[in-house]
């Protein structure tokens, strides 16, 4: 399932939570230097959250905090902004790392042989794994079959060629 974003903004959040990072990434480009109070009142969640949420996207530059002192209650505020400048780079930063990651699953992949004893509770065991366990399955006690995994493979093999010829169009 592919799911649109209205906003790269609203993207980005999305890579760093769920539907709460959503709701305030929104609520952010509605109403800019909103506090978080506002925010929680806009989004409908506790203020805990949305506050976890607001420092997790400030900690990933995506956003930026003024205090100011409240002229009703006299105690200091934040009011945040929406750093939509800095959304594409994290974007960018967030596809690199997940390239490195599939790079480094496939290499392990390519470099070992897999067991498993066909129970889909069980995890397949590397050679050295299986051969330690004398080709018994240590969970379940089945024996152990060299799998050939080519599937899952060409699927990592496509996902990096996709990411890579995205980071190539951004340059």
């Amino acid at each position: 399932m592919k799911v649109e974003y209205e906003d790269s903004f609203v993207k980005a959040a999305s890579l760093l939570g769920g539907e709460e990072y959503i709701r305030v990434a929104r609520a952010l480009l509605n109403n800019e230097n909103a506090t978080d109070e506002e925010i929680a009142s806009a989004t409908g969640l506790k203020i805990n959250i949305v506050r976890r949420v607001l420092y997790d996207l400030f900690g990933h530059s995506l956003i930026s905090g003024v205090r100011v002192r409240d002229p009703k209650k006299g105690w200091f505020v934040y009011r945040w902004q929406a750093r939509r400048d800095q959304t594409e780079s994290f974007i960018e930063s967030q596809k690199r790392k997940i390239l490195e990651k599939l790079k480094q699953r496939l290499e392990y992949e390519e470099n070992n042989e897999f067991y498993h004893c066909g129970t889909t509770t069980c995890q397949k065991l590397t050679f050295i794994e299986a051969m330690e366990n004398l080709f018994k399955c240590p969970v379940c006690g089945k024996t152990l079959n060299l799998i050939k995994d080519e599937e899952f493979k060409e699927a990592l093999r496509w996902k990096i060629q996709q990411i890579e010829e995205e980071l190539e169009k951004k340059q």
